[in-house]
């Protein structure tokens, strides 16, 4: 199909650049997009029929992962210092 139409892992390499030409960067289709993804993770990992703990668990394994780079420079400055 057309290339603004096809999902990003359909890309090629060589077409990414024209592919994130054809994107909506504007606040309202970055939100649209957030909400797209939010809504396919929900349906793949959450309200599904027979579900496990494997969505929550990666959700949380995220924040988990996102609050320590946040908080990585403070860390990294408070493990050299020394207690004597």
């Amino acid at each position: 199909g057309p290339l603004s139409e096809r999902r990003l892992m359909d890309v090629r390499l060589g077409e990414l650049p024209m592919w994130l030409a054809t994107r909506d960067f504007s606040p309202q289709g970055l939100l649209g997009a957030v909400q797209k993804a939010w809504s396919s993770y929900h349906d793949k990992y959450i309200n599904v029929k027979r579900g496990g703990p494997a969505g929550i668990s990666m959700l949380l394994a995220g924040y988990c992962l996102l609050s320590y780079g946040w908080s990585y420079q403070h860390i990294k400055c408070h493990r050299w210092r020394k207690y004597h």
